[in-house]
């Protein structure tokens, strides 16, 4: 039986230049998604908080300043075999920011499922406005007691979303658990096909139709995107798949 990793971190900001402050953690498996080991510890970064990222996640310089780094720490090496075991699946929303960010303390796990991407999958009619976490918690009505951009807070939110996703897929396609899982790895592993705007001047409207009426807008957001280095992904594929690229 695979085991189930819901993680998520916290950093000293969002740029590739950036560091972990906080890890958390859960174990669980598909049949019993509730059950397992919690974790959750703050870390010193190579870097200082700036105040723009403590007014996110609240951890200040002052509560990181006696811990040790995460490679330092006395978990770090139980963290590391957990989460690179070929039988663990690590399971976080915008997966691929996460997995950057542990990749720079030399983490490397094998298999991964990002929730933000299953969840636009299922998405198809885009009936939803956007697929944040925390978006999701109160859009689906997610019941429970957690803290919002606090990193357990926040991987206790991802394990009802992840359930809610893993019995949608199982039950529409009548897989095993090890098919559903096996279905949102894949899933995962490729960028996902984004639907609508929710900015700037066709805000509100799908990629299909500004496709048809500005085409222009679309080529020069693909531009935007490429020069910035390309790591919006999602967009990328998006932006070419409509301009047939």
């Amino acid at each position: 039986m695979k085991k189930i990793i819901f993680f998520d971190t916290e950093t000293t900001g969002v740029n590739s230049t950036d560091f972990l402050c906080q890890l958390a953690y859960k174990t669980g498996d598909p049949s019993a998604v509730e059950a397992g080991e919690t974790f959750s510890e703050l870390y010193k970064p190579e870097i200082k908080i700036p105040p723009e990222a403590s007014s996110v996640h609240h951890i200040t310089n002052k509560m990181v300043a006696d811990k040790p780094s995460f490679k330092e720490s006395t978990e770090y090496k139980k963290i590391k075999e957990l989460f690179e075991d070929e039988n663990s699946i690590v399971v976080a929303h915008n997966a691929k920011f996460d997995i950057a960010i542990i990749q720079k303390e030399n983490i490397h796990p094998k298999n991964v499922i990002c929730t933000l991407r299953v969840a636009r999958a299922l998405d198809k009619e885009n009936k939803i406005p956007q697929h944040k976490l925390q978006f999701l918690r109160y859009y689906l009505n997610i019941e429970i007691e957690a803290i919002a951009h606090d990193a357990l807070g926040d991987v206790l939110v991802l394990e009802k979303l992840f359930e809610r996703l893993f019995n949608k897929i199982k039950e529409e396609n009548k897989f095993s658990d090890e098919e559903t899982l096996q279905h949102m790895i894949e899933v995962s592993s490729r960028p996902s096909l984004m639907y609508s705007f929710s900015f700037g001047k066709h805000n509100g409207k799908t990629v299909e139709d500004v496709a048809k009426i500005d085409p222009g807008y679309l080529k020069w957001f693909l531009d935007t995107k490429e020069k910035d280095g390309g790591d919006d992904e999602d967009w990328i594929y998006t932006l070419k798949h409509y301009l047939n690229k």
